[in-house]
C-alpha cells in the first residue's frame, strides 16, 4: 500500500490532486463564483495535458446535463402557472392554527413538489409562505424554517430527477455498464427519511425556540405600516412640494443627479389631476417635474441641510405619515427581498448591479444580523441573508419574483401573493408534468428525451414562453457539474480511483460490507462540507462503483449510498443553498445547524445503511 501511494506521487495523479484540493480551497474561500472555479479546472486539465481535450468538454455532449437544463424549465412551468403557489395556499387552509399539522403538511408538501422541480426553487416559494404562517400563529419562524429546509433536502432523495447528484451517479451507473436507476429507485428510502424527519423536526424544534419566543421583529411584514416602522422609513423618507420658481421643473429625475450630489433619492412623484392624486414611482429616471408635484425622497446622507438644499431649489418640505404609503399602494408597492445564495447579487453593490436600471426598483432599506444599515444603500455591498427593503410599481416587483437567480421575494402584500402569468394554464401544466413522469416510469422513451416532451407541451400551452424558459435554466449549476467531470475521468485515467478503492477495502473492506457502505456515507458528509452535493457525487460515484466491482458485489446499494449522502446536506448552513437560504428568515445561527443537522445525519446514514441492502441486495 505504501509503495502504490510512493508510485502515485510520481505521476500524474499528483496533478490531478493538487488540482482537487485547489478547487476544494477556492470552493471553502468563496471569493471566486463556484462556476468560475469550475471553467478555470476545466483549462488547468487542457493546458497541463493530462486529458484530451475531447474529455475535458465531455460533459457538454451528456444527455444528463440536457436533462438538468430542461427539469429547471419543467419546474419554471410549475412557479408560472401558480401550481405551486396554489399548494402553499393549500396549506395554509388546511393546517389551521395547529403549528403541528402546519409542520407535517409542510414539509410533504416541499418534499412532493421538491421531488419534481428544484429544491432551491421550492424552498424560495415556501419561505414567504412559512413567515406568513408564523405571524398569524405568533410563532417564532425558527420553529418552521429549518423544516422546511430539511424537507427541501430530503426531497431531492424522493425520485430520480429531484437532483443532479441522483442523474449523476446514474450516469456513471450506466457509464461502467454496472446497471441503472428507475425513476422511483429512490422513493422508498426517501419515504423513510422523510417520515424520519417529520418525527425527528416534532420533537427537535423545541432546541430551536419555544412557542412563546415570538418576536414580531422576525417575521414578515405585511403591511406598509408594519414594513415603515420595522426599516425606520420615517428617518429616512422625506416629502417635498416643487415651487413654482424650482429649477426642477423641465427636468426628468435621471438629469438632476441628486443621488451623486446630496445622497438623494426620488421613490415616487405624486401629482394631482383631475381633483385626485396619482402616484407614480420614480425609479426608472425618465419622469419630468413639473411644478407643485410633491416628491418623497430617500435621504442617505442624515447630516444634509434640508433647508439649504429646499432653499437652493425652491422646494418646499412637507409633512409625512403612514398614510401617504397606504395611498400610493394602487401603483406603488414594497417588498422584502433577500439575495439568493450564490447568485449574481452577492458580493456586489446596487450600483454595480445597477438595480434601479435593471429592475426599476428603489432599495430603501437594508437589514443585516437585525440591523438596520445607515448611509448610502445603493454603494454597500450585498450579503448572503442580508434584507432588503424595495419600492416600485407591483408589476415590477412581480417581475422580480420570476427572476429568481438573483433575489427571491421574501414577504410582499397580498395584492400581488396570488399573481403569475400564465395561471389559467395550471391544469396544463399538471397534465404535462404528468406526461413527463408516466413516460420516464414506463421507459418508452429516454428520461431526457421525456423531459424534452414536456417543455415543448408547456409551451404549446403557453404555461411558459422561450425567454422565460430560457432564464429559468440555472446556467452556473450547469457549468459546476460540467466543470467538475473531468475530475472524475483524470481520477479514474490516472489511477487514482483504484488508489481510492484499495485504501478503502485495506481500511473497512474486511470489517463488513455495511461498514463500508458507512465509510462511504461519511466520506460523502465530510467531502460535501467543502464542495456541492454535485461535485460531491462525481467524486465519490466512481470510487463506490469501483469498491462494488472489485469486491464481486453489486453496485447498486454503494452508487445509492452515494446518491442519498449526498443529498444528506443536513451538518452546516453552508453545506447546500437551501440552508443558506432561511439563515436570514429564520434568524438561526450556524451553531443551530450543528445541534439539529448532525445528529440527523446520523440518523440517516443509519437508515441509509440497514435499509438500501434490503431494497439493493448485495
Amino acid at each position: 500500500m505504501n509503495a502504490d501511494l510512493f508510485t502515485a506521487l510520481h505521476t500524474p495523479l499528483t496533478a490531478v490532486i493538487v488540482l482537487l484540493l485547489g478547487a476544494i480551497f477556492l470552493f471553502i474561500q468563496n471569493k471566486l463564483r463556484m462556476d468560475t472555479v469550475a471553467l478555470v479546472v476545466m483549462l488547468a486539465f487542457c493546458l497541463s495535458g493530462i486529458l484530451t481535450v475531447e474529455d475535458v468538454f465531455a460533459g457538454f455532449s451528456d444527455p444528463n446535463i440536457i436533462l438538468i437544463a430542461l427539469l429547471f424549465i419543467v419546474a419554471d412551468g410549475l412557479v408560472r402557472t401558480g401550481v405551486a403557489y396554489q399548494v402553499s395556499e393549500w396549506l395554509m387552509h388546511v393546517a389551521n392554527n395547529s403549528e403541528t399539522k402546519v409542520l407535517i403538511l409542510l414539509m410533504l408538501s416541499v418534499a412532493g413538489l421538491g421531488s419534481f422541480m428544484s429544491s432551491t426553487g421550492i424552498v424560495a416559494i415556501f419561505i414567504p409562505v412559512v413567515l406568513v404562517i408564523c405571524q398569524q400563529m405568533h410563532i417564532s419562524p425558527k420553529r418552521l424554517m429549518m423544516p422546511l429546509s430539511m424537507a427541501g433536502l430530503i426531497s431531492g432523495m424522493m425520485t430520480l430527477i429531484a437532483t443532479a447528484p441522483n442523474l449523476v451517479v446514474n450516469a456513471e451507473l450506466v457509464r461502467t455498464q454496472a446497471g441503472r436507476f428507475d425513476f422511483f429507485s429512490f422513493t422508498p428510502i426517501g419515504l423513510i427519511v422523510l417520515v424520519l424527519g417529520v418525527f425527528y423536526m416534532l420533537l427537535a424544534r423545541r432546541w430551536l425556540a419555544s412557542p412563546e419566543q415570538h418576536n414580531p421583529q422576525e417575521t414578515a411584514r405585511y403591511s406598509f405600516n408594519d414594513l415603515i416602522e420595522s426599516y425606520q422609513l420615517h428617518r429616512r423618507i422625506k416629502r417635498f412640494v416643487v415651487l413654482a420658481d424650482s429649477d426642477f421643473i423641465g427636468q426628468n429625475v435621471e438629469e438632476l443627479h441628486l443621488r451623486a450630489n446630496y445622497g438623494l433619492n426620488i421613490l415616487a412623484i405624486e401629482r394631482w389631476k383631475r381633483f385626485r392624486p396619482i402616484f407614480m414611482a420614480a425609479s426608472l429616471g425618465k419622469e419630468e417635474i413639473r411644478h407643485k408635484d410633491l416628491l418623497m425622497m430617500d435621504i442617505s446622507q442624515p447630516d444634509l441641510d434640508l433647508s439649504e438644499f429646499c432653499r437652493a431649489h425652491h422646494l418646499e418640505l412637507a409633512p409625512i405619515r403612514n398614510v401617504h404609503f397606504s395611498e400610493q399602494a394602487k401603483s406603488i408597492g414594497m417588498a422584502e427581498i433577500t439575495p439568493i445564495p450564490d447568485g449574481s447579487a452577492v458580493g456586489k453593490s446596487a450600483v454595480q448591479l445597477r438595480f434601479r436600471s435593471h429592475y426599476g426598483l428603489n432599495i430603501i432599506g437594508i437589514k443585516r444580523n437585525g440591523e438596520l444599515l445607515q448611509g448610502n444603500l445603493a454603494e454597500e455591498i450585498l450579503k448572503v441573508g442580508d434584507l432588503l427593503l424595495v419600492v416600485g410599481q407591483w408589476k415590477l416587483l412581480q417581475q422580480l419574483r420570476d427572476k429568481t437567480k438573483s433575489f427571491f421575494l421574501l414577504s410582499y402584500p397580498s395584492e400581488i401573493d396570488k399573481a403569475v402569468p400564465a395561471a389559467s394554464q395550471a391544469w396544463h401544466a399538471i397534465f404535462a408534468i404528468a406526461t413527463m413522469v408516466v413516460l420516464m416510469v414506463t421507459g418508452v422513451v429516454p428520461n431526457v428525451v421525456a423531459a424534452l416532451i414536456a417543455c415543448l407541451m408547456l409551451g404549446k400551452f403557453r404555461c411558459i414562453d422561450a425567454k422565460s424558459a430560457y432564464a429559468s435554466i440555472h446556467w452556473p449549476s450547469l457549468i459546476l457539474i460540467v466543470g467538475m467531470m473531468p475530475f472524475s475521468i483524470a481520477l479514474q485515467k490516472t489511477g487514482g480511483v483504484d488508489l481510492a478503492v484499495d485504501f478503502m477495502i485495506h481500511t473497512v473492506g474486511t470489517m463488513g460490507k455495511h461498514w463500508m457502505l458507512i465509510s462511504l456515507f461519511m466520506l460523502c458528509a465530510v467531502v460535501g462540507l467543502f464542495i456541492s452535493n454535485t461535485a460531491t457525487a462525481i467524486l465519490v460515484a466512481p470510487i463506490a462503483i469501483s469498491m462494488a466491482q472489485q469486491l464481486q458485489l453489486s453496485p447498486m446499494p454503494f452508487a445509492m449510498t452515494v446518491a442519498i449522502a449526498s443529498s444528506a446536506a443536513f451538518m452546516t448552513p453552508i453545506s447546500s443553498p437551501v440552508n443558506t437560504m432561511v439563515l436570514g428568515p429564520g434568524g438561526y445561527k450556524f451553531a443551530d445547524f450543528v445541534k439539529i443537522g448532525v445528529p440527523f445525519t446520523l440518523l440517516v446514514m443509519l437508515v441509509t445503511v440497514f435499509c438500501i441492502p434490503l431494497l439493493f441486495p448485495f
